[in-house]
Protein backbone atom coordinates (compact mmCIF):
# COMPACT_ATOMS: atom_id res chain seq x y z
CA UNK A 1 0.00 0.00 0.00
CA UNK A 2 1.64 3.42 -0.76
CA UNK A 3 1.82 6.67 0.89
CA UNK A 4 -1.74 8.95 -0.47
CA UNK A 5 -1.55 11.72 -2.03
CA UNK A 6 -3.24 14.30 -0.59
CA UNK A 7 -4.93 17.53 -1.62
CA UNK A 8 -3.39 20.93 0.56
CA UNK A 9 -5.53 21.18 3.84
CA UNK A 10 -8.24 23.65 3.65
CA UNK A 11 -8.79 23.91 7.44
CA UNK A 12 -7.20 24.40 10.49
CA UNK A 13 -7.89 23.41 14.01
CA UNK A 14 -9.41 25.70 16.10
CA UNK A 15 -8.13 28.43 18.43
CA UNK A 16 -6.68 27.29 21.49
CA UNK A 17 -5.63 30.27 23.57
CA UNK A 18 -8.83 30.91 25.23
CA UNK A 19 -8.62 27.61 26.81
CA UNK A 20 -10.56 26.74 29.88
CA UNK A 21 -8.71 23.15 30.63
CA UNK A 22 -5.16 22.70 29.87
CA UNK A 23 -3.26 19.12 30.37
CA UNK A 24 0.17 20.05 29.86
CA UNK A 25 3.22 17.88 29.36
CA UNK A 26 1.13 15.01 32.04
CA UNK A 27 2.66 12.10 32.52
CA UNK A 28 0.80 9.05 35.07
CA UNK A 29 2.51 6.31 36.62
CA UNK A 30 1.42 3.36 38.63
CA UNK A 31 3.38 1.87 41.23
CA UNK A 32 2.30 -2.15 40.79
CA UNK A 33 1.41 -4.12 43.63
CA UNK A 34 4.13 -6.84 45.09
CA UNK A 35 7.11 -5.41 43.54
CA UNK A 36 6.02 -5.83 39.79
CA UNK A 37 7.75 -2.50 38.53
CA UNK A 38 5.47 0.67 37.67
CA UNK A 39 3.05 0.89 35.05
CA UNK A 40 2.26 3.54 32.93
CA UNK A 41 -1.16 4.96 32.07
CA UNK A 42 -0.61 8.04 30.21
CA UNK A 43 3.23 9.79 28.92
CA UNK A 44 3.54 13.36 27.38
CA UNK A 45 -0.05 14.37 27.07
CA UNK A 46 -0.61 18.19 25.94
CA UNK A 47 -4.09 18.83 25.12
CA UNK A 48 -6.16 22.28 25.67
CA UNK A 49 -10.39 22.56 25.54
CA UNK A 50 -10.79 25.86 24.50
CA UNK A 51 -14.20 27.78 26.45
CA UNK A 52 -17.22 26.57 25.00
CA UNK A 53 -15.91 23.97 22.44
CA UNK A 54 -16.35 20.28 22.83
CA UNK A 55 -13.15 17.83 23.18
CA UNK A 56 -13.42 14.43 22.53
CA UNK A 57 -10.66 11.77 23.09
CA UNK A 58 -11.10 8.44 21.71
CA UNK A 59 -9.39 5.57 22.25
CA UNK A 60 -9.37 1.71 22.79
CA UNK A 61 -9.57 -0.14 26.41
CA UNK A 62 -6.74 0.35 28.64
CA UNK A 63 -5.43 3.48 26.07
CA UNK A 64 -5.73 5.54 29.39
CA UNK A 65 -8.91 7.48 29.03
CA UNK A 66 -10.37 6.96 32.05
CA UNK A 67 -7.01 7.92 33.83
CA UNK A 68 -6.74 11.42 31.65
CA UNK A 69 -10.62 12.24 33.04
CA UNK A 70 -9.83 11.12 36.73
CA UNK A 71 -6.82 13.58 36.14
CA UNK A 72 -9.41 16.83 35.06
CA UNK A 73 -11.47 16.32 38.29
CA UNK A 74 -8.82 15.42 40.46
CA UNK A 75 -8.91 12.26 41.47
CA UNK A 76 -5.72 11.48 40.06
CA UNK A 77 -2.50 13.42 40.48
CA UNK A 78 -0.24 13.60 37.74
CA UNK A 79 3.21 11.82 38.45
CA UNK A 80 4.59 14.79 35.89
CA UNK A 81 3.12 17.79 34.68
CA UNK A 82 0.09 20.07 35.31
CA UNK A 83 -3.50 20.03 34.84
CA UNK A 84 -5.49 23.34 34.76
CA UNK A 85 -9.13 24.56 34.89
CA UNK A 86 -10.29 27.80 34.33
CA UNK A 87 -6.91 29.34 35.86
CA UNK A 88 -6.81 26.87 39.01
CA UNK A 89 -3.80 24.15 38.63
CA UNK A 90 -5.95 21.39 40.18
CA UNK A 91 -2.74 18.66 39.92
CA UNK A 92 -1.77 20.79 42.90
CA UNK A 93 -4.31 22.23 45.29
CA UNK A 94 -4.66 20.74 48.57
CA UNK A 95 -7.61 18.36 49.35
CA UNK A 96 -10.17 21.70 50.54
CA UNK A 97 -9.47 23.77 47.91
CA UNK A 98 -10.15 21.17 45.51
CA UNK A 99 -13.24 20.27 46.78
CA UNK A 100 -14.20 23.66 45.83
CA UNK A 101 -13.00 23.44 42.56
CA UNK A 102 -14.64 20.28 41.42
CA UNK A 103 -18.27 21.96 42.17
CA UNK A 104 -17.19 23.97 38.65
CA UNK A 105 -16.21 20.54 37.38
CA UNK A 106 -19.62 18.18 36.36
CA UNK A 107 -19.19 13.96 36.10
CA UNK A 108 -21.72 11.58 33.16
CA UNK A 109 -20.31 8.25 34.29
CA UNK A 110 -20.90 5.39 32.34
CA UNK A 111 -23.34 3.25 34.76
CA UNK A 112 -25.13 6.60 36.10
CA UNK A 113 -24.51 6.07 39.45
CA UNK A 114 -27.61 7.49 40.72
CA UNK A 115 -28.75 6.79 44.15
CA UNK A 116 -31.29 4.10 44.52
CA UNK A 117 -33.08 5.30 47.48
CA UNK A 118 -33.63 8.67 45.72
CA UNK A 119 -35.58 9.56 43.54
CA UNK A 120 -34.81 11.30 40.09
CA UNK A 121 -35.32 14.50 41.95
CA UNK A 122 -33.62 13.50 45.12
CA UNK A 123 -30.56 12.25 43.00
CA UNK A 124 -30.00 15.77 40.95
CA UNK A 125 -30.50 17.47 44.69
CA UNK A 126 -27.63 16.03 45.80
CA UNK A 127 -24.64 18.23 45.44
CA UNK A 128 -26.48 21.31 45.99
CA UNK A 129 -27.46 19.90 49.50
CA UNK A 130 -23.65 18.96 50.22
CA UNK A 131 -23.23 23.08 48.80
CA UNK A 132 -25.37 23.94 51.57
CA UNK A 133 -27.90 25.62 49.31
CA UNK A 134 -31.33 26.64 50.68
CA UNK A 135 -34.08 24.39 50.18
CA UNK A 136 -36.09 26.60 47.91
CA UNK A 137 -33.41 27.16 45.94
CA UNK A 138 -32.10 23.64 45.76
CA UNK A 139 -36.26 23.09 44.36
CA UNK A 140 -36.05 25.90 41.84
CA UNK A 141 -33.11 24.53 40.46
CA UNK A 142 -34.07 20.91 39.95
CA UNK A 143 -37.24 21.40 38.32
CA UNK A 144 -35.33 23.45 36.21
CA UNK A 145 -32.76 21.17 35.42
CA UNK A 146 -35.32 18.02 35.25
CA UNK A 147 -37.36 20.25 32.71
CA UNK A 148 -34.17 20.89 30.50
CA UNK A 149 -33.03 17.10 29.88
CA UNK A 150 -36.48 16.48 29.41
CA UNK A 151 -37.86 14.42 32.73
CA UNK A 152 -39.78 16.80 34.66
CA UNK A 153 -42.87 14.62 35.02
CA UNK A 154 -40.39 11.93 36.15
CA UNK A 155 -39.00 13.71 39.18
CA UNK A 156 -40.58 11.31 41.60
CA UNK A 157 -39.62 7.99 40.21
CA UNK A 158 -36.97 5.74 41.54
CA UNK A 159 -33.73 4.75 39.54
CA UNK A 160 -35.51 1.08 38.96
CA UNK A 161 -38.67 3.01 37.33
CA UNK A 162 -36.75 4.63 34.69
CA UNK A 163 -34.71 3.17 31.53
CA UNK A 164 -31.29 3.52 30.76
CA UNK A 165 -31.59 6.48 29.20
CA UNK A 166 -33.38 8.00 31.48
CA UNK A 167 -31.27 7.47 33.98
CA UNK A 168 -28.71 8.94 32.14
CA UNK A 169 -30.63 11.87 31.68
CA UNK A 170 -30.79 12.04 35.87
CA UNK A 171 -26.83 12.00 35.73
CA UNK A 172 -26.72 14.58 33.28
CA UNK A 173 -29.09 16.95 35.25
CA UNK A 174 -27.47 15.93 38.20
CA UNK A 175 -23.76 16.74 37.07
CA UNK A 176 -25.31 20.47 35.64
CA UNK A 177 -26.80 21.21 39.47
CA UNK A 178 -24.26 23.38 40.53
CA UNK A 179 -23.26 25.70 37.39
CA UNK A 180 -20.30 23.96 36.01
CA UNK A 181 -17.43 25.69 33.95
CA UNK A 182 -16.54 22.22 32.29
CA UNK A 183 -18.67 19.02 31.70
CA UNK A 184 -17.00 16.07 31.77
CA UNK A 185 -18.39 12.77 30.25
CA UNK A 186 -16.87 9.09 30.95
CA UNK A 187 -18.16 6.88 27.96
CA UNK A 188 -21.94 8.10 28.92
CA UNK A 189 -23.15 6.26 26.08
CA UNK A 190 -22.00 3.10 25.61
CA UNK A 191 -24.09 1.39 28.06
CA UNK A 192 -27.19 2.34 25.98
CA UNK A 193 -28.37 1.22 22.72
CA UNK A 194 -28.04 3.16 19.33
CA UNK A 195 -31.15 5.27 19.67
CA UNK A 196 -30.95 6.18 23.04
CA UNK A 197 -27.25 7.35 22.55
CA UNK A 198 -28.52 9.43 19.76
CA UNK A 199 -30.79 11.26 22.03
CA UNK A 200 -28.09 11.55 24.35
CA UNK A 201 -26.09 12.72 22.30
CA UNK A 202 -28.75 15.39 20.80
CA UNK A 203 -28.99 16.57 24.13
CA UNK A 204 -25.51 17.51 25.44
CA UNK A 205 -25.13 19.04 22.03
CA UNK A 206 -28.31 21.44 22.98
CA UNK A 207 -26.48 21.79 26.57
CA UNK A 208 -23.24 22.92 24.75
CA UNK A 209 -25.35 25.28 22.17
CA UNK A 210 -27.56 26.78 24.96
CA UNK A 211 -25.59 27.29 28.05
CA UNK A 212 -22.02 28.12 26.00
CA UNK A 213 -20.62 24.97 28.38
CA UNK A 214 -17.76 23.42 27.92
CA UNK A 215 -17.16 19.75 27.34
CA UNK A 216 -14.52 16.85 27.68
CA UNK A 217 -15.92 13.73 27.05
CA UNK A 218 -13.92 10.12 26.54
CA UNK A 219 -15.33 7.09 24.21
CA UNK A 220 -14.17 4.15 22.20
CA UNK A 221 -16.81 5.11 19.85
CA UNK A 222 -15.88 7.00 16.95
CA UNK A 223 -19.65 7.74 16.05
CA UNK A 224 -20.13 9.48 19.26
CA UNK A 225 -17.44 11.88 18.40
CA UNK A 226 -18.45 12.57 14.88
CA UNK A 227 -21.48 13.58 16.09
CA UNK A 228 -20.93 16.02 18.72
CA UNK A 229 -17.04 16.88 19.11
CA UNK A 230 -15.20 20.08 17.64
CA UNK A 231 -12.00 18.56 18.15
CA UNK A 232 -10.09 15.16 18.93
CA UNK A 233 -7.58 13.32 20.49
CA UNK A 234 -6.49 10.26 19.64
CA UNK A 235 -5.12 8.33 22.39
CA UNK A 236 -3.07 5.24 22.28
CA UNK A 237 -0.72 3.13 24.45
CA UNK A 238 -1.05 6.06 26.49
CA UNK A 239 0.05 8.62 24.33
CA UNK A 240 -2.03 11.03 21.91
CA UNK A 241 -1.29 9.69 18.17
CA UNK A 242 -3.17 12.35 16.56
CA UNK A 243 -5.01 15.34 17.42
CA UNK A 244 -6.44 18.19 15.85
CA UNK A 245 -10.27 19.33 14.30
CA UNK A 246 -13.06 16.60 13.37
CA UNK A 247 -13.04 16.53 10.60
CA UNK A 248 -9.59 16.86 9.60
CA UNK A 249 -8.68 14.30 11.48
CA UNK A 250 -10.89 11.53 10.29
CA UNK A 251 -11.07 12.72 7.03
CA UNK A 252 -7.18 12.85 6.92
CA UNK A 253 -5.73 10.50 9.04
CA UNK A 254 -2.29 10.45 9.56
CA UNK A 255 -1.81 7.47 12.88
CA UNK A 256 -2.45 3.93 12.07
CA UNK A 257 -5.10 3.42 15.24
CA UNK A 258 -6.99 6.40 13.29
CA UNK A 259 -7.09 4.45 10.46
CA UNK A 260 -8.51 1.53 11.94
CA UNK A 261 -11.27 2.81 13.76
CA UNK A 262 -12.10 4.37 10.43
CA UNK A 263 -11.86 1.44 8.39
CA UNK A 264 -14.40 -0.06 10.55
CA UNK A 265 -16.94 2.23 10.63
CA UNK A 266 -17.12 4.37 7.63
CA UNK A 267 -16.49 1.63 4.94
CA UNK A 268 -13.28 2.35 4.05
CA UNK A 269 -12.52 -1.19 3.61
CA UNK A 270 -13.17 -3.62 0.44
CA UNK A 271 -15.94 -6.33 0.69
CA UNK A 272 -14.21 -9.78 2.14
CA UNK A 273 -14.35 -11.57 -1.04
CA UNK A 274 -12.34 -8.57 -3.24
CA UNK A 275 -9.74 -7.85 -0.10
CA UNK A 276 -8.63 -11.33 -0.42
CA UNK A 277 -7.57 -11.08 -4.16
CA UNK A 278 -5.77 -7.79 -3.11
CA UNK A 279 -2.13 -7.76 -3.62
CA UNK A 280 -1.05 -4.98 -1.28
CA UNK A 281 1.94 -2.41 -3.29
CA UNK A 282 2.37 -0.86 -6.38
CA UNK A 283 0.49 -1.83 -9.46
CA UNK A 284 1.22 -4.80 -11.29
CA UNK A 285 0.09 -4.68 -14.57
CA UNK A 286 -1.49 -7.45 -16.52
CA UNK A 287 -4.59 -8.99 -18.42
CA UNK A 288 -7.75 -9.36 -15.85
CA UNK A 289 -5.78 -6.97 -12.90
CA UNK A 290 -7.08 -3.24 -11.51
CA UNK A 291 -5.10 -1.04 -10.24
CA UNK A 292 -7.01 -0.41 -6.96
CA UNK A 293 -7.27 3.51 -5.68
CA UNK A 294 -9.35 4.39 -2.66
CA UNK A 295 -10.66 7.67 -2.93
CA UNK A 296 -11.22 10.44 -0.35
CA UNK A 297 -14.33 13.36 -1.07
CA UNK A 298 -14.08 15.89 1.47
CA UNK A 299 -15.98 18.64 2.27
CA UNK A 300 -17.13 20.82 -0.73
CA UNK A 301 -15.66 18.58 -3.20
CA UNK A 302 -17.61 15.46 -2.04
CA UNK A 303 -20.32 15.39 -4.88
CA UNK A 304 -18.15 16.60 -7.63
CA UNK A 305 -18.84 13.62 -10.57
CA UNK A 306 -15.12 12.98 -10.48
CA UNK A 307 -15.01 9.66 -12.09
CA UNK A 308 -16.97 11.12 -14.61
CA UNK A 309 -14.50 13.35 -15.22
CA UNK A 310 -11.51 11.24 -14.73
CA UNK A 311 -12.91 9.00 -17.69
CA UNK A 312 -13.90 12.13 -19.91
CA UNK A 313 -11.37 14.77 -19.47
CA UNK A 314 -8.64 11.85 -18.94
CA UNK A 315 -9.74 8.93 -20.86
CA UNK A 316 -9.17 6.17 -17.71
CA UNK A 317 -12.01 4.38 -17.05
CA UNK A 318 -13.08 3.27 -13.63
CA UNK A 319 -14.71 0.69 -11.68
CA UNK A 320 -16.87 1.45 -8.46
CA UNK A 321 -15.37 -1.18 -6.09
CA UNK A 322 -16.91 -0.43 -3.21
CA UNK A 323 -18.19 3.25 -1.40
CA UNK A 324 -19.81 5.00 0.95
CA UNK A 325 -20.88 8.70 1.43
CA UNK A 326 -21.34 10.01 4.93
CA UNK A 327 -21.42 13.35 7.36
CA UNK A 328 -18.54 14.17 9.53
CA UNK A 329 -19.11 17.54 12.04
CA UNK A 330 -21.59 18.49 10.24
CA UNK A 331 -19.80 18.50 6.49
CA UNK A 332 -20.51 15.50 3.66
CA UNK A 333 -17.40 13.33 3.60
CA UNK A 334 -17.52 10.17 1.01
CA UNK A 335 -14.60 7.36 -0.22
CA UNK A 336 -14.82 5.34 -2.96
CA UNK A 337 -12.67 2.37 -3.83
CA UNK A 338 -12.01 1.92 -7.91
CA UNK A 339 -10.39 0.07 -10.05
CA UNK A 340 -8.77 1.41 -12.97
CA UNK A 341 -6.27 -0.13 -15.80
CA UNK A 342 -3.03 -0.85 -14.01
CA UNK A 343 0.24 0.35 -15.55
CA UNK A 344 2.41 3.03 -14.10
CA UNK A 345 1.46 5.79 -16.18
CA UNK A 346 -2.30 5.20 -16.14
CA UNK A 347 -1.89 5.01 -12.32
CA UNK A 348 0.05 8.16 -11.88
CA UNK A 349 -2.08 10.14 -14.29
CA UNK A 350 -5.00 9.20 -12.26
CA UNK A 351 -3.70 10.23 -8.58
CA UNK A 352 -2.50 13.15 -9.98
CA UNK A 353 -5.80 14.18 -11.84
CA UNK A 354 -8.02 13.49 -8.36
CA UNK A 355 -5.76 15.06 -6.11
CA UNK A 356 -5.53 18.20 -8.53
CA UNK A 357 -9.05 18.44 -7.90
CA UNK A 358 -9.04 18.41 -3.95
CA UNK A 359 -9.55 14.94 -3.65
CA UNK A 360 -7.38 12.39 -1.61
CA UNK A 361 -6.15 9.24 -3.80
CA UNK A 362 -4.24 5.94 -2.25
CA UNK A 363 -3.05 3.13 -4.03
CA UNK A 364 -3.69 0.66 -2.14
CA UNK A 365 -2.60 -2.43 -4.61
CA UNK A 366 -3.57 -4.37 -7.18
CA UNK A 367 -7.04 -6.78 -7.61
CA UNK A 368 -6.41 -10.00 -9.53
CA UNK A 369 -9.65 -10.76 -11.48
CA UNK A 370 -8.64 -13.25 -13.70
CA UNK A 371 -10.62 -16.49 -13.72
CA UNK A 372 -12.78 -15.62 -11.27
CA UNK A 373 -16.07 -17.50 -12.11
CA UNK A 374 -19.21 -15.14 -12.75
CA UNK A 375 -20.64 -17.60 -9.90
CA UNK A 376 -17.99 -16.46 -7.43
CA UNK A 377 -19.26 -13.11 -7.21
CA UNK A 378 -21.00 -12.31 -3.87
CA UNK A 379 -24.81 -10.76 -4.79
CA UNK A 380 -23.52 -7.97 -2.54
CA UNK A 381 -20.87 -6.42 -5.10
CA UNK A 382 -21.63 -3.68 -7.27
CA UNK A 383 -22.97 -3.98 -10.53
CA UNK A 384 -19.79 -2.18 -12.09
CA UNK A 385 -17.99 -5.52 -10.22
CA UNK A 386 -19.82 -7.71 -11.43
CA UNK A 387 -19.34 -6.31 -15.37
CA UNK A 388 -15.38 -6.32 -15.20
CA UNK A 389 -15.54 -9.82 -13.67
CA UNK A 390 -17.63 -11.09 -16.17
CA UNK A 391 -15.70 -9.60 -19.23
CA UNK A 392 -12.41 -10.73 -17.68
CA UNK A 393 -13.52 -14.53 -16.49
Amino acid sequence: MTAPVRAPATTAPGDRRDALVRIENVAKTYTARRGAGAVTALEDIDLAVARGRVLGVIGRSGAGKSTLIRLVNGLERPSRGRVVVDGAEISSLPESALRRERRGIGMIFQHFNLLSARTAAGNVALPLEVAGADRAAIARRVAELLDLVGLGAQADRYPAELSGGQKQRVGIARALATNPKVLLSDEATSALDPETTRSILDLLGRINRELGLTILLITHEMAVIRAIADEVAVLDGGRIAESGDVFEVFTRPRAAITRTFLDEETGRTLPPALAARLTPGPAIPGEGRQAVLRITFRGPHATDPVLAQLTREAGIPAGILSGTVDEIAGRPFGTLVVGIPPDAGTVERATGFLAARGLDVELLGTLDLAGWQRSAVPADLSPVVSRIVSHVA
